[in-house]
């Protein structure tokens, strides 16, 4: 007779231990599959929502102190550099290894110019790339400027110029028309007036030029840092700079969160682990007469432990297949519950990985019952007979 229909006779016969063996490994394998396919989907989600943070990558000449600046970069008077970036030079940015993982590229000229007698900011930029990046900036039931002949706004320089939507304003000799007010966001950007790249370049009379570039690179790509030295090396004589605080805190968040869960699924193990053993413990204990017995009729030590040994793997291989299936249903229910945009993320190599686990667990603890079932003395067994 084969050690293998042994065991599952043996499963068989005893089919209230079996249950309990089975759901121990199914409940811990299930939360693990569960704990793990949710870290994975929030962090997704969590690293898409980054994005909306705006650039953590800033590209700039190196420059002087003036009395006014945006973003870190001074606009003054004086020269902001010793060379300027030429909106040309953005298009390498395109050309590095890791140009996937830049998700918009925005550059920027910024100046003072004089509005109504008021000296204030103007800010040139691409549209569809700035408001992109710029995800907080909203301006209501207006709209960004699609022409070099409109402009938008920020809510302090439009109630310090009292302009409106609607209204016309006159900058360096050219009409504008106020398309939009952006709302209060509390930052440098309410004091800005927003133009077309073009128009702004015409405007400050420093045509095919840009005072900086705001780069937002995926958190789920290519490292910031490598991005950075990637950008550096095809734009020498900028000064390129990673945003580190904002990177830093906002993968934080993240960071905590995996590591809290991987910590729970090292819980689970080690409980999932005591209850195989226990059980199995247990089982050697009640079947020590059927050992003795066994050991009577021929079976050696060896087929003792092994008998035991391939009991607990059929549980465990039954368990890791149930328990993925039980933990990918409860992601599927907890998910949305937790986190309402999120999309379940599908790992090619959970699925193996939780049958994996299952069996190691399941050999792991009961290795020990099984060996001291193979050393049972068949004669002490069979006395109690």
């Amino acid at each position: 007779m084969r050690l293998r229909t042994v065991a599952v006779t043996n499963l068989r016969r005893r089919k209230a231990r079996a249950a309990f063996l089975i759901a121990g490994l199914l409940i811990g394998v299930a939360t693990v599959v569960a704990l793990v396919s949710l870290t994975q989907s929030m962090t997704g989600q969590t690293k898409a929502n980054l994005q909306s943070f705006g650039a953590n990558i800033l590209v700039a000449p190196r420059s002087k102190d003036v009395a006014l600046n945006y973003g870190g970069i001074s606009v003054g008077g004086v020269s902001v550099g010793a060379q300027a970036i030429q909106e040309s030079d953005v298009a390498r940015i395109d050309t590095i290894p890791d140009h996937a993982s830049i998700s918009v590229v925005a550059p920027e000229l910024v100046g003072p110019v004089k509005v109504k007698g008021s000296r204030v900011l103007l800010m040139g930029v691409r549209p569809a790339a700035e408001f992109k990046l710029k995800r907080w900036w909203s301006v209501g039931t207006g709209r960004p400027p699609a022409n070099g002949r409109e402009i938008v706004a920020g809510a302090k320089a439009a109630r310090a110029l009292g302009l409106t939507m609607g209204d016309y304003v006159h900058i360096g000799g050219r009409r504008f028309t106020v398309t939009g007010i952006l709302r209060p966001t509390g930052a440098q950007d309410d004091d800005l007036l927003i133009a077309d790249l073009s128009a702004a370049q015409h405007v400050l009379h420093k045509p095919g030029q840009v005072t900086m570039i705001e780069v937002a690179a995926l958190y789920a790509g290519a490292p910031v840092s490598d991005i950075a030295a990637q950008i550096a090396a095809v734009m020498p004589g900028t000064k390129v700079t990673t945003m580190q605080e904002a990177v830093k805190g906002r993968m934080h968040a993240v960071d905590q969160f995996r590591s809290f869960s991987y910590a729970i699924v090292g819980v689970v193990i080690v409980i999932e682990a005591l209850v195989v053993f226990v059980t199995m413990m247990g089982s050697v204990a009640e079947r020590t007469h059927e050992i003795g017995v066994f050991r009577a009729i021929g079976f050696r030590r060896t087929h003792i432990t092994r008998l035991i040994l391939i009991e607990a793997l059929i549980a465990s291989v039954l368990a890791g297949v149930l328990g993925y299936l039980a933990g990918m249903g409860t992601t599927y229910v907890v998910l949305p519950l937790v986190a309402h945009s999120a999309e379940v993320t599908w790992t090619p190599f959970l699925g193996p990985a939780a049958l994996a686990l299952a069996v190691l667990i399941g050999a792991l603890a009961s290795l020990y019952p099984a060996l001291r079932a193979g050393k049972l003395d068949p004669t002490e067994a069979l006395r109690a007979l």
